[in-house]
């Protein structure tokens, strides 16, 4: 068995509301949650000009030797039951589901880096994950969660809304 990270984020609609039936879906096309974060406010990331988002990581085991292609459809296929519609890369959108780790694994495709290509450079994605993975090492840089995000101690914080 692996870990598999999860990072959500939404800013339209109920963002709340958005990240709990992201989760309910995700419980019944992948499997049980083991593990959620609270939930965090951040500031966009990448395209500045739109809402706050609402922030946090989930835990699952899976099978360690699952294709990482395999577990991504099921997730984009939520996305698209949810409302999601393709706009602009970092834009608004009602939900986004990103894999952000599976175990140690290391996974390069077009379509997929495993783990997250952008995981050390954000604050809303570390502090969530510090929560529920803390001790976690990047299998490429040997960096644990918690010096990734003190890399990043001036960047704004997110701000703590509460459970999930």
């Amino acid at each position: 068995m692996a870990v598999l990270a999860l990072g959500l984020g939404t800013n339209l609609g109920n963002r709340l509301g958005n990240l709990r039936q992201a989760a309910r879906a995700i419980e019944e096309d992948i499997g049980p949650i083991l593990r959620a974060s609270e939930v965090f406010e951040t500031e966009p990331w990448g395209v500045t000009d739109q809402p706050h988002f609402l922030n946090a990581c989930l835990c699952l085991d899976i099978d360690g030797e699952s294709d990482p292609e395999a577990l991504l459809a099921p997730l984009k296929a939520i996305e698209r039951r949810m409302g999601r519609k393709e706009t602009i890369r970092w834009g608004a959108r009602l939900i986004d589901i990103d894999i952000l780790l599976i175990g140690d694994r290391i996974y390069e495709s077009p379509a997929l880096r495993i783990p997250h290509l952008h995981l050390s450079e954000r604050s809303f994605v570390l502090t969530p994950l510090i929560q529920i993975l803390p001790g976690w090492n990047h299998p490429l840089t040997g960096k644990s969660l918690e010096e990734m995000s003190e890399a990043l101690k001036d960047e704004p914080s997110p701000l703590r809304i509460g459970p999930f």
